[in-house]
């Protein structure tokens, strides 16, 4: 039996027609209705966002919701046949999960996890988890990252400038060595086996987290199978700095 570690919801297959405006993409369902779809994703999404491409969504009925259908996940065949995640609402729900099971021994053993807690020199930035507990040593910092972005079986983030992700990583090595500080990085799709820097999208990103992990940084790039039917851990991919 195949250990899920996050569940979807019923899902509807269709084909990507556009994405525009980057949070509406127009889905043809397998019914042949077309509808309007929320796009979960800010990003440029990068080699993944292909018209005629297959494509999940869910439906909400919840009268609030301007958009009733959410996109999910979509389908690439860059190596074999794909499901990539495309909702960034997920990951660190499904990292919540995992801490929750302890699915990463890298982190030792904690007993509590707080969420979107307060750091930074101003106290303006909110790390997703922190780890405590009585046999931990130091406090653990983990920011999470989404990547889609993939060449052959190689993810790379960013796949586009990001300020933000630069001021986590001066944020995280502010924290060092009085704490740990922990780059997970979600790859959001099951045919990756290593993980580097996207030199040629951020470099100054790239710099950052090279000279982050010289100074103690810890990363961890976790692999992620989608299916419409869940999301199970795959462990960590290579490293390739």
């Amino acid at each position: 039996m195949i250990d899920w570690l996050y569940h979807y919801p019923p899902l509807s297959p269709g084909i990507l027609l556009k994405r525009y405006k980057r949070f509406f993409a127009d889905i043809e369902l397998d019914t042949g209705e077309v509808v309007i779809a929320h796009c979960p994703n800010t990003g440029p999404m990068t080699g993944i966002c292909t018209p005629g491409s297959l494509v999940q969504v869910s439906y909400s009925d919840n009268p609030t919701r301007k958009l009733a259908y959410n996109w999910e996940m979509i389908q690439v065949c860059d190596n074999e046949p794909t499901w990539v995640g495309v909702n960034t609402a997920l990951p660190n729900r499904v990292i919540k999960l995992a801490l929750e099971k302890f699915l990463f021994p890298e982190l030792s053993s904690y007993s509590q996890i707080r969420f979107e807690v307060p750091y930074g020199q101003d106290k303006k930035s909110r790390v997703d988890f922190l780890l405590n507990g009585s046999d931990v040593e130091r406090p653990i910092y983990i920011e999470v990252k989404s990547t889609t972005w993939a060449c052959d079986r190689l993810a790379l983030f960013p796949d586009t400038e990001t300020t933000r992700g630069q001021k986590h990583l001066r944020e995280l090595m502010a924290l060092i060595p009085q704490a740990r500080a922990v780059m997970l990085y979600f790859i959001n799709r099951g045919d990756c086996t290593h993980f580097a820097p996207g030199d040629s999208r951020d470099p100054v990103y790239s710099k950052l987290l090279r000279d982050a992990i010289a100074l103690g940084l810890e990363v961890l790039p976790c692999r992620f199978e989608i299916t419409p039917a869940g999301i199970r851990y795959l462990g960590l991919s290579e490293l390739k700095i």
